[in-house]
């Protein structure tokens, strides 16, 4: 068969350990034999990051802005073992966060439903979308440790941003025509979380069909476990950087989110949602072919190729991307599974390794 058509680019940001592995599986098995892909290649791997300085990852980002869609593989942010590891002459900062602050965007993670597993919260009975807000906070943060002995970390954000992030969370629930909660901690930080809270509700008044509301972030929690689901929960960066993975676990695994950042001139960068999952990276450097799930990753690339086509009016692509998705998804409730649904699963199951779903999602394909 002829391939699709893609005369547009993409840019394409390689990552780290087990998540480049598979991303260069997915990219040959699932994408290249159908697609002629069309990408930019900036490898965010973190020896290239240490060759260039972390060059790369300034021009993958002016990269994904000028292009106007990115796909992104994991990354690893290091710390001080990492820095060890792999001999850095600093502790690089988050490429996601570097990405971020230069789209000054939002991140939109829904999780990947299935027949095939019910959620650990069997009340949430329709998927919880969380809205995180992409910029500052501690992802942007400076920390010292006095002589005294005393931990200060001072972090910034501004009101252009924030704006930014109320009007893609209106936006977003105008659109999907779901509920919008906003969750913050104003009754501690009065002026900077009250100043979040005070834009979403001017914010508000230009949206008025959303139905919008605001809770303390505790009480939130509270009351979205109580919930049935159905709604966006906006958050700012750290809160929504945990409860996005809380949000994953519950409906069944981490490798089961999608994650897409939108930046407020409509450029978009899809990713998955999990990291680098190192410890399978170890066991496959020793020989083994572990179980990771994939399924976040093939999500990424058809995401990014779909906005692609949607922008280009190349309805071929869009139509691609749509049939991978969902041959995922019947692979899944036929009952081949990586370990990690295999044990949330309720009836009989085969689980497979990573390279072996890859190959049964490319065969129904």
């Amino acid at each position: 068969m002829s391939k699709i058509p893609m005369p547009h680019p993409i840019a394409e940001l390689d990552g780290d350990e087990m998540t480049r592995v598979i991303w260069s599986w997915v990219k040959d098995e699932l994408i290249l034999p159908f697609v002629e892909l069309n990408t930019e290649y900036y490898d965010l791997g973190l020896p290239n990051r240490e060759a260039t300085k972390d060059g790369v990852t300034h021009e993958a980002a002016a990269a994904a802005k000028r292009l106007g869609v990115a796909v992104k593989c994991a990354t690893i942010t290091p710390n001080a073992a990492r820095v060890e590891e792999y001999n850095l002459s600093q502790m690089w900062k988050s490429p996601n966060a570097t990405i971020r602050g230069a789209m000054d965007g939002t991140i939109f993670r829904t999780p990947i439903i299935t027949k095939l597993i019910t959620p650990a919260i069997p009340a949430w009975t329709a998927p919880i979308t969380v809205a995180r807000h992409a910029y500052g906070d501690i992802y942007n943060a400076v920390e010292k440790i006095t002589d005294e002995g005393v931990m200060e970390v001072a972090y910034h954000n501004t009101v252009a941003s924030v704006k930014s992030f109320a009007e893609a969370c209106f936006r977003y629930a105008d659109g999907e025509k779901l509920p919008l909660k906003f969750s913050a901690k104003d009754t501690i930080l009065k002026k900077y979380d009250g100043k979040f809270l005070e834009i979403f509700a001017e914010t508000h008044k230009a949206f008025p069909n959303v139905d919008y509301s605001y809770t303390l972030i505790d009480d939130a929690v509270a009351r979205v476990i109580r919930s049935s689901g159905g709604f966006i929960w906006a958050m700012k960066n750290y809160d929504g950087d945990v409860m996005s993975d809380m949000v994953s676990t519950v409906f069944g695994s981490l490798a089961m989110m999608t994650s897409v950042l939108v930046s407020p001139t409509g450029e978009y960068e899809y990713e998955a949602a999990h990291g680098t999952v190192t410890r399978h990276y170890y066991r496959y450097r020793d020989g083994e072919t572990p179980g990771t799930n994939p399924v976040a990753t093939i999500y990424a690339w058809s995401g990014a190729l779909k906005k692609r086509g949607e922008l280009d009016g190349n309805s071929e692509l869009v139509n691609f991307a749509e049939k991978l998705e969902s041959t995922v998804i019947a692979v899944i409730e036929n009952g081949t599974v990586t370990g990690d649904l295999a044990a949330l699963a309720k009836v009989n199951v085969r689980c497979v390794n990573t390279k072996e779903f890859i190959a049964a999602v490319k065969a129904l394909l």
